[in-house]
C-alpha cells in the first residue's frame, strides 16, 4: 500500500489536491471504466486524501454492474448500482431481466440503474429505449430500491414515463442533470433529485446550470464525478491524462457552492446527508474509508 500511497501524493499537482471541508459521497463514480485497471488503488487513496468517503459505482450493463458489485464487495466505502443504459437498451430480454433481478438482491446494489432514455444519440431506437426502461422501473418497484437515471434530449417523454409511474417506485435520482429550467422544474414536480456533475464548471455549455442552482432544494441535490468523464475545464491546473476522478468532487462542490451562494462546508454537508438517505447508506468510519480493501481492514 505505501507504494500507491506515494503515487497517490506524486500523481496530483499542489493546485489540484483539494480537500472538502466534510465527507462527500460521489454518486456517480464509473470506477469499472478501463483507465481505472491500473491504479484504481491510488485513486481511492485520492479520494480519501480528499474527503471524498463514499463513492456509488455506476453499473451501466450487466458486465459493469457485475464489475461495480465485486468493488463493492472489496473497498468498504463503496457501493454499486445495477441497470442498463439507453445506449445498450436494444439487448434487453427475458434473460437480462433476470440477471438483473439477481443483482438486485445485492446487499451491495443500493439502486436500480443507470437507466433512462437517451434521445440525442440513439444507439438504441427510442422504441427499445422506452421499453427497456419500463422493465427496469418494474424492477425498482419490485426490489423497492431507488433509481439512477440518465436523461439526454428526452426530458418530455422521461417525465411522462415516470409519472405514469411514480406511486410504485420509491426514490429516483436523475444523475447528471445538465437539461433546461423547465425540465428540471418537471423532475422537482416528480419529487425527483437530481444530481450535479462538473458540466457546471464548464463555461461553453454549463452556464446555464450556475443560474438554476439554486432552485434545488437542498434536500433534493447530490453531487457526482462521472467519472473518468466530464473533467471540469476549469480546473486551477493541468492534469496529466485528463482522466477525472473522485478526488477532484471537492472541487465541483467549491463550484456549486458559489453559484449557489452558500458556504461550501453547507453544501457538502447537506449533499452527503441527501445521499445517504437516498441511498440508505452509512456514514464510512474514518478507519474504513474508500481506499482500504475489505483484506487490509
Amino acid at each position: 500500500m505505501a507504494d500507491h500511497v506515494a503515487l497517490a501524493d506524486e500523481f496530483f499537482p499542489e493546485a489540484l489536491r483539494f480537500r472538502s471541508p466534510a465527507p462527500l459521497v460521489d454518486i456517480g463514480a464509473n470506477l469499472t471504466h478501463a483507465s481505472f485497471a491500473g491504479d484504481l488503488d491510488a485513486v481511492l487513496h485520492r479520494a480519501r486524501q480528499a474527503n471524498v468517503t463514499t463513492l456509488i459505482v455506476t453499473g451501466t450493463d450487466l458486465a459493469h454492474a457485475r464489475q461495480a458489485v465485486t468493488l463493492a464487495q472489496r473497498h468498504p466505502g463503496l457501493y454499486a448500482t445495477a441497470g442498463v443504459h439507453p445506449h445498450d437498451a436494444s439487448q434487453w430480454d427475458a434473460g437480462l431481466a433476470a440477471a438483473m433481478r439477481e443483482l438486485h438482491q445485492q446487499s451491495e446494489v443500493v439502486a436500480i440503474g443507470e437507466c433512462g432514455l437517451d434521445f440525442n444519440r440513439n444507439f438504441s431506437t427510442p422504441a427499445e429505449q422506452e421499453r427497456a426502461f419500463e422493465a427496469q422501473l418494474g424492477l425498482a418497484a419490485e426490489s423497492g430500491k431507488p433509481l439512477f437515471l440518465h436523461e439526454r434530449d428526452a426530458g418530455r417523454r422521461m417525465r411522462e414515463i415516470l409519472h405514469a409511474w411514480r406511486d410504485d417506485i420509491t426514490a429516483a435520482v436523475v444523475h447528471c442533470f445538465t437539461a433546461d429550467r423547465d425540465t428540471l422544474y418537471g423532475y422537482l414536480d416528480l419529487d425527483l433529485h437530481i444530481g450535479l456533475t462538473g458540466w457546471i464548471c464548464d463555461e461553453r455549455r454549463g452556464h446555464h446550470l450556475r443560474e438554476l442552482v439554486s432552485n434545488i432544494p437542498l434536500a433534493r441535490l447530490m453531487v457526482e464525478t462521472d467519472c473518468p468523464y466530464l473533467l471540469p475545464r476549469n480546473l486551477p491546473a493541468k492534469l496529466k491524462g485528463r482522466r477525472h476522478e473522485p478526488a477532484l468532487l471537492p472541487w465541483i462542490v467549491r463550484e456549486i457552492a458559489h453559484w449557489r451562494g452558500i458556504d461550501e462546508a453547507e453544501l457538502a454537508r447537506a449533499t452527503s446527508d441527501t445521499a445517504q438517505r437516498f441511498f440508505q447508506v452509512p456514514v464510512t468510519d474514518k478507519k474504513r474509508c474508500a481506499g482500504h480493501t475489505r483484506q487490509e481492514s
